[in-house]
């Protein structure tokens, strides 16, 4: 939890106190009341916006230090010829769809030995 989450949780805590006490003090001025009621609008929002999830976006690059030769990439499941720019990071694996048959398989290095 980051600092920014807790100063917001702990003005959030307080607006929402002062909200309860104005609404507990609505009996004597009724106006009160409408104070409780922005108190308590703008405490939940505040909580809302904290708590609300922003998607994170990761990007892998790869560097390599020289020359490489690929090999072509074939599907396990019928041969067929598959293209390595299709290939996507799905759960920290790089995978490829074949576009042929539609399997979905991991790209994993064969030891060299």
């Amino acid at each position: 939890m980051s600092a920014t989450e807790i100063i917001g949780y702990i003005i959030s805590a307080i607006l929402l106190f002062f909200g309860v006490i104005f609404a507990w003090a609505s009996s004597y001025d009724p106006l009160r009341l409408v104070t409780s009621a922005f108190l308590f609008i703008v405490g939940f929002a505040l909580l809302y916006y904290i708590r609300k999830q922003k998607p994170t976006q990761i990007i892998q690059k790869l560097e390599l230090s020289g020359q490489i030769k690929v090999q072509p990439v074939r599907c396990p499941n019928c041969g067929a010829s598959l293209d390595i720019n299709q290939t996507k990071i799905i759960d920290g694996v790089p995978s490829i769809k074949c576009s042929y048959c539609g399997h979905t398989f991991e790209v994993t290095e064969e030891p060299k030995w």
